[in-house]
């Protein structure tokens, strides 16, 4: 298989400590604004309507935080395996959605995370059918800095599997968080 060429711009974030990163800790998704959520797409089209979607999960109460999560699935990552351009630069913000004790469905977020972190839909198609590496939206590109972008902040995992242990109670965290250290340590 030919190897997809890179130059699309990625709107990630760091894990380096300045002033904005310690004012996330804080600051429930403080950097979403300094994503260019217009001009990427989701599977609807623009990612405009992302940031809202986030902000729903973070501080909606149980039944909004589930229904903007499913929303956000389905313009992130179809079917559970369909990745899109917004994807990466969504993934940071799940973490930190999944770190949060205030979220809702913090299980489904860490399932959310396992599917992207498993996605290799475009990268099965274009080993069959090369050409599609020539598309001006390079899909699998797309897939492959979204499963990066959920590797790049792996180390979120020691936390919340202590957590987790902690907490016995909440066991679909337990085995929604067990089931992406496992996918990630492969």
């Amino acid at each position: 298989m030919r190897t997809a060429p890179t130059e699309q711009p990625s709107p990630q974030r760091t894990d380096r400590d300045t002033p904005a990163s310690r004012t996330a800790a804080t600051t429930p998704l403080a950097g979403l604004d300094q994503v260019p959520w217009h001009d990427i797409k989701d599977s609807t089209g623009s990612a405009a309507a992302i940031p809202r979607l986030l902000g729903d999960v973070a501080r909606g109460d149980a039944a909004t935080a589930r229904a903007a999560l499913d929303d956000l699935r389905k313009r992130i990552c179809q079917y559970g395996f369909v990745v899109e351009q917004a994807t990466a630069a969504t993934v940071p913000f799940l973490w930190e959605l999944a770190q949060s004790p205030r979220v809702t469905c913090r299980p489904q977020i860490v399932k959310l995370l396992k599917n992207i972190a498993d996605a290799r839909q475009w990268e099965s198609v274009a080993t069959v059918y090369p050409k599609l590496l020539n598309h001006r939206e390079n899909h699998v590109v797309w897939e492959r800095r979204a499963r990066q972008a959920v590797r790049a902040r792996r180390g979120a995992l020691r936390t919340l599997l202590a957590e987790v242990r902690v907490r016995e109670a909440d066991r679909e965290l337990a085995q929604a968080t067990t089931e992406l250290a496992d996918t990630l340590a492969e």
